[in-house]
């Protein structure tokens, strides 16, 4: 049989214990914050550019000279194959913004022997990784409820101090509803398991004004496969209620059929909204799960990804 633990409420909040003092985050968390920097590593997310002429880095095309311009504006080495006078316009780009919310909820700290590493790790971990991804393409970060947007080379210890320092929302099994700028993206990580109509509502109050989003299930193996057998005791460890069950193996088909249709209501949520649903097992690399989500919001917003 499966053996399994839950992490205790210090631990989804990760490093408050280890120090009370104004210690740096890479004393307070470095085996999560050293992850995240190693998925980090292997993955870039490109300049989204606008495909129209303006300022930016990014050649976009040349056109003729018409008088009146700047002189400075002419490339001369442009020029210099041709009878005619050509300015060099590059593409306009703007950083957008990203908000990340991680659910530190009690069954966040949910791990068995199968998993790599506890879910809430793993949510950790994927958040700042993606945050450094999107950072280091010119985006700007924020945390739902906890962080403001920003661009820090830092943003990864920066996520990590927030998160740190906050015990408020170690209940909070849901995002804040509060409506999210228009042209704005939001990943939400977590396990999903509230009541389908919480999640849409959460969903819909967020998206009310226009903006993207993307669901991320962290799932851990034994939570798909339940491959328990005789009798068992499961614990709600939200409610912290507990249910003996005879036949554990007949109750876990029930189990497994249900998960399917929370999944497929939570997949009918996100193509309402034109968000995407992704499900990461604790079982697979971060990476994955990183790169899917990267690939996601490339798709979205019409431009290319790219590696380091």
């Amino acid at each position: 049989m499966a053996r399994v633990r839950v992490l205790p409420e210090g631990a989804r909040s990760p490093g408050r214990h280890e120090t009370e003092s104004a210690l740096s985050l890479a004393r307070r968390m470095p085996r999560l914050v050293l992850e995240a920097r190693r998925v980090a590593a292997n993955l870039a997310h490109g300049i989204h550019g606008r495909r129209r002429a303006g300022v930016g880095e990014s050649f976009w095309q040349f056109r003729p000279f018409v008088t009146g311009e700047a002189a400075q504006r002419i490339d001369w080495r442009r020029s210099g194959r041709d009878d005619r006078l050509y300015v060099r316009e590059r593409e306009w780009e703007t950083a957008q913004t990203l908000w990340v919310w991680i659910d530190r909820s009690a069954s966040m700290g949910y791990s068995s022997e199968f998993a790599q590493a506890p879910k809430i790790e793993r949510a950790v971990v994927l958040a700042l990784a993606l945050a450094d991804c999107f950072v280091e393409s010119g985006e700007r970060v924020g945390m739902l409820g906890l962080m403001a947007p920003r661009a820090t080379r830092r943003i990864a210890e920066t996520m990590a101090q927030n998160l740190v320092a906050d015990r408020s929302s170690l209940e909070d099994d849901l995002p804040p509803g509060a409506p999210v700028a228009p042209q704005h993206e939001v990943i939400l990580v977590s396990d999903f398991l509230s009541p389908v109509p919480d999640i849409a509502s959460a969903v819909e109050g967020i998206s009310a004004r226009g903006a993207r989003g993307h669901l991320v299930m962290i799932v851990d193996p034994v939570e798909e496969t339940f491959p328990f057998q005789g009798q068992a005791v499961l614990h709600d460890l939200e409610d912290g209620l507990s249910l003996r069950i005879g036949d554990a193996e007949s109750w876990g088909r029930a189990y497994r059929e249900r998960i399917e249709r929370h999944r497929s209501e939570l997949q009918e949520i996100t193509r309402r909204r034109g968000w995407t649903f992704t499900i990461h097992r604790t079982d697979r690399p971060a990476s994955e799960a990183a790169l899917r989500l990267l690939t996601l919001v490339s798709a979205a917003r019409g431009t290319n990804l790219r590696g380091r």
